[in-house]
Formats: C-alpha cells, sequence, structure tokens
C-alpha cells in the first residue's frame, strides 16, 4: 500500500481525505501542523504529500521546501489560494501539483494516483542498452537509474518534473518537444494541469543547470513550438 503524508489542519477536510484515500488502499498518515508534518515525514517516509499552504505554525511553502531540500517525493499543495501567482510559486519552489480547494476527492484521488504511476515507472526506467546515454560529457551529466543530475560534478536538486523533463531531453537531443508532449511525458495523457506549468519547471531548470538562463546555452526555445535539449560537448 502506497503510504501518503497529508498535512492538514482544518480536521474536518482532513477526516474526508483520509477516509477517502483510505478506501483507495493508501495507508495515510495525517499531520495538523507543520512540526508534526515534519515528524510524520521522516518516520514513515511517503510515496507522496498532499499539503496544505495555510498551517498554524508555518507556511506551507517552507514545509514545501523542506520537504524538497531532503527527498524528490511528490508534493500535491492543496489550498483555497486559487491566484495563479500562488500557483506558480507553489510549482517554482519544488510542488509537483496544485489543487484548489474545494476539490472533489476522486480528482484528488486520480492525482495522487498519477504522481504515483509517474514515480514507480521513473523508477523501475532503464535506458536500452542498444542506445547507451551518454555519461562522459564536460558539464552535465545525468545519471537515470540514480535519478541525478551533476553540473560540472556537483549535484544539482531537481523535483521529479523538473528530473523527468531533463530525462525526455536528454534521451533526445535536439528533438523539438511542444509544451504538450512534455506536459504529458510528465503527468500522463490524463493531466490536470496546464501548460503552464511547463514553462515554470523550463524556467526553474535554466536557473539550475545554464550560467546564464536568460540566454540558454543548453534549454532552448523553439518559438511558436516549445523546447529542445542541445546535448554538451563531450570530454576529450
Amino acid at each position: 500500500m502506497s503510504r501518503v503524508l497529508l498535512v492538514e489542519d482544518d480536521q474536518s477536510i482532513a477526516d474526508m481525505i483520509s477516509i477517502y484515500l483510505s478506501e483507495e488502499n493508501y495507508t495515510v498518515y495525517c499531520a495538523a501542523d507543520g512540526k508534526q508534518g515534519k515528524e510524520l515525514f521522516s518516520q514513515h517516509e511517503p510515496d507522496v504529500v498532499i499539503l496544505d499552504l495555510m498551517l498554524p505554525d508555518t507556511n506551507g511553502i517552507e514545509l514545501c521546501k523542506h520537504f524538497r531540500t531532503v527527498s524528490n517525493v511528490p508534493i500535491m499543495i492543496v489550498s483555497a489560494k486559487s491566484e495563479v501567482s500562488e500557483r506558480v510559486n507553489a510549482l517554482m519552489i519544488g510542488a509537483d501539483d496544485y489543487l484548489c480547494k474545494p476539490f472533489s476527492m476522486r480528482e484528488l484521488a486520480a492525482r495522487t494516483s498519477a504522481l504515483l504511476r509517474r514515480s514507480a515507472l521513473n523508477q523501475t526506467f532503464k535506458p536500452a542498452a542498444a542506445d547507451p546515454v551518454p555519461t562522459d560529457t564536460k558539464d552535465i551529466v545525468l545519471d537515470l537509474e540514480k535519478r541525478g543530475i551533476y553540473l560540472h560534478g556537483q549535484a544539482v536538486e531537481t523535483t521529479y518534473s523538473e528530473f523527468e523533463i531533463m530525462k525526455n531531453f536528454w534521451l533526445h537531443p535536439g528533438k523539438v518537444f511542444s509544451r504538450e508532449e512534455l506536459l504529458n511525458k510528465i503527468r500522463g495523457i490524463d493531466s490536470f494541469v496546464t501548460e503552464r506549468s511547463v514553462d515554470v519547471h523550463i524556467t526553474n531548470l535554466r536557473k539550475k543547470i545554464e550560467a546564464d538562463p536568460k540566454e540558454p546555452k543548453y534549454i532552448k526555445t523553439v518559438w511558436g513550438v516549445g523546447y529542445k535539449f542541445e546535448m554538451p560537448t563531450r570530454a576529450n
């Protein structure tokens, strides 16, 4: 059974989510504030986190940042804050999905399942032996089995979705991906999020791997279409 950490201070909402997901065969651990959320996260190592933004002892954004520094676990924000700026900010600091309140339990369960499915597929992914992934490049190295990105020998922290985008770029250098294609790669064709999310993830990736994010060397914009990845030069 997949483990879900739910951090929600509204007891009635927490009870509804917990009961519904339990009936869907999830093991749900509930925290009413950030402190308890951190404790349960360490104790149970959840497979996915569902996180409210407005908590009594901390800002949910700060808690999301904390989880992201210690794990690549998929994180879904659930919040009454429906402004585009709030959703974009959450995605930029490490969240993988954002669901506005009020929402249906069925949609919540579907999104949770989609996040877990993408995560499980990634853990079992291995590149084909006939098409080996280059690992001796000068600047950037991807370790697909360990889900690692290294820039000049230093590990680069990424969210689940950021790594999925980078993995698809890495396996298909020079291929132009539309926003819709990248969105389907990281969420699946049953995605509930918008193509704007892809732009946010691309912006974050550029900040992490580009010397000058405004003049990207690796992740190029193809105007009117989408994005492509220029493979770095191999080391001699």
